[in-house]
């Protein structure tokens, strides 16, 4: 989507002073985070665009277009943690930022900027942050979506909604990919990644070892991605599919800490499935064919404004409680996810790929 013009009769576009994004840092969101950099780059083409990060997201930044840095600074969950405040206030203040854009609606999440005295401090009225926000917006409650609610906050107070806000892009060098493949000893053949883990065990599909085997019996190299909360079930995918012979289809267990080696695999891959999970708004940004497995959360809210190659939804009964949108199963036993079976996605994943290389 090209919303340049939107913005053409901006008052202030001329202005070069660097602008800082607050963002959500879950991974999905933080992909999702890369629709409001595009928003700013269309209004302002001559402003910079940080973002402050995590040390575990941050190696997405390095695939964002449009994002000059990633301000790496790890706050405390769970506490305010005032000298942590304090320090980043003063790196933010030495890097002369004219707007500050805090997306998360959390007191904690404005005072560093607020300290730090970047002139303008947007973000939707919540948690009693009068004096630390100079740029209140409202209606917050009438956005439908979370990535309505945040690409709002990069357009000028008052705009409406476009009919569609451009896309999350991650772009990873081919280059890379290469040196990925040879790092780990892997084939240039296409291979599908499974993305088996979620926040919220309600989120997860149960059967990803048997749609390994299948996957594997049809000749299909399998690649299990995800982080180190995810190592027990890439065990139990590897037994089920096998771990496969020099050259030959089996399973890879590629779970780990790092973030970019899930990065490069997702972009590695011909075919992705996932739960609705960080991993999924990763393929999909990366332009990866990419299964969405939903059960208790709604595909409308929650999946990529990328599209999906499937949205995989059980369709064998009407349950009154889905989308509960719940991380733990309260009733019909998880039927949401149960009723989807291997059978399914594994043919769904094979006319994906016989129709990406065709």
């Amino acid at each position: 989507m090209n919303i340049d013009s939107k913005f053409s009769g901006d008052p202030d576009r001329d202005d070069t002073r660097p602008i800082l994004i607050i963002p959500y840092m879950w991974i999905g969101d933080f992909v999702r985070n890369h629709t409001v950099v595009r928003v700013l780059k269309a209004r302002w083409p001559n402003r910079p665009v940080d973002l402050l990060t995590t040390s575990l997201c941050a190696p997405l930044v390095d695939y964002m277009p449009g994002v000059r840095e990633g301000i790496v600074w790890d706050l405390p969950r769970g506490r305010l943690a005032m000298s942590r405040q304090f320090s980043l206030a003063k790196l933010l203040r030495e890097r002369n930022y004219g707007t500050a854009l805090v997306l998360p609606r959390t007191w904690k999440a404005a005072l560093a900027p607020a300290l730090a005295g970047i002139p303008e401090r947007v973000g939707f009225v919540g948690e009693f942050r009068f004096g630390l926000l100079n740029r209140w917006r409202w209606g917050e409650k009438k956005l439908p979506r979370f990535i309505d609610k945040n690409a709002a906050l990069a357009q000028p107070d008052g705009a409406p909604r476009p009919p569609e806000w451009p896309v999350p892009q991650l772009r990873v060098p081919s280059e890379d990919i290469v040196r990925w493949r040879q790092a780990n000893g892997i084939s240039a053949g296409a291979a599908v990644a499974l993305a088996p883990g979620s926040v919220g065990v309600s989120k997860r599909w149960t059967y990803y070892p048997e749609a390994a085997r299948l996957l594997v019996e049809r000749g299909l190299e399998v690649w299990v991605v995800g982080g180190p909360a995810e190592k027990g079930l890439a065990q139990e995918i590897v037994a089920a599919g096998g771990p496969g012979t020099a050259g030959g289809p089996g399973v890879r267990d590629l779970t780990g800490n790092d973030l970019r080696n899930g990065v490069l695999a997702m972009a590695a891959a011909g075919v992705a499935i996932s739960n609705d999970s960080g991993l999924m708004h990763i393929a999909a940004a990366l332009g990866t064919p990419t299964m969405g497995i939903f059960g208790p959360t709604s595909p409308y809210l929650w999946a990529p404004l990328n599209g999906l190659a499937a949205t995989v939804v059980q369709d064998k009964s009407v349950l009154s409680c889905q989308p509960c949108q719940s991380t733990v199963c309260k009733m019909n036993d998880h039927r949401c996810m149960r009723d989807i079976s291997a059978e399914e996605v594994v043919g769904i994943a094979q006319r994906v790929l016989g129709a990406r290389t065709h």
